[in-house]
């Protein structure tokens, strides 16, 4: 069960990095890979997106990108750590103003039914939500443009592949799926099993999560492409 109230939303936030210092590398990653899913999620909302809630997303990635890899293998970087605490806020602040969408739909049941830590389970559904994502095209577009802000190797990368492709949508699909691609690199980097087995899931489990999903409307509202039951029940296989 979800609350959600005005009056639960700070007037001050206090980004002390080394109050995070001590914070184990494992825990480092999966509240990282959250903070990421966030401003994803909120770039990407179909309903509340605006120009407020894209500048958020665009630099807390920006942000989270340059520095998710340092503070996970150098946790006493005091200027890392408060760069992921302030790429932390900017992206609650996106998704703050356009609310996320299936990856945290799904990942809901995960962590209620399984007690997968929040941020692991975003990570499992991440890549596989994203992938089903690409039967928008707007969709597509928007993780493109968010590749080289995540990964900037990326913008250098895919230069040589943009000489050999004329057409818009076809250069939009290339950079989305290099952005998922390097996505489940990072988690791999991180050491993050993002299998759905290896917290316990089997193909046994997959009917219970996607019925248990479809309840997350107020989330399933705000993805660019919807998740029917059927779907959800194939993204978790996938998953496995």
């Amino acid at each position: 069960m979800g609350v959600v109230s005005r009056q639960l939303l700070p007037d001050w936030a206090v980004l002390d990095g080394s109050l995070t210092t001590k914070l184990p590398p494992n825990v480092t990653a999966a509240t990282g890979i959250d903070a990421m899913v966030h401003a994803i999620e909120a770039y990407t909302s179909k309903i509340k997106k605006n120009d407020l809630s894209d500048l958020l997303a665009k630099e807390a990635l920006r942000l989270l990108g340059a520095n998710i890899e340092q503070v996970c293998f150098n946790g006493d970087d005091q200027e890392a750590r408060s760069n992921m605490l302030l790429g932390s806020l900017y992206a609650g602040m996106a998704f703050a103003n356009a609310p996320v969408g299936g990856v945290h739909a799904l990942a809901y049941p995960i962590g209620s039914h399984f007690k997968v830590p929040h941020g692991l389970s975003n990570a499992m559904m991440l890549p596989h939500v994203m992938e089903f994502n690409m039967r928008s095209k707007q969709a597509t577009q928007q993780y493109a443009e968010l590749a080289p802000i995540i990964f900037p190797h990326l913008q250098d990368h895919m230069q040589g592949a943009d000489l050999q492709i004329q057409e818009d949508e076809r250069k939009h699909t290339l950079y989305a799926g290099k952005l998922i691609e390097e996505l489940v690199v990072l988690s791999h980097k991180l050491s993050l099993d993002i299998k759905l087995q290896s917290v316990g899931i089997s193909n046994d489990d997959v009917a219970l999560l996607a019925s248990e999903s479809m309840k997350q409307t107020r989330l399933l509202q705000n993805n660019p492409v919807e998740i029917t039951l059927d779907d959800a029940e194939s993204l978790y296989e996938r998953a496995l």
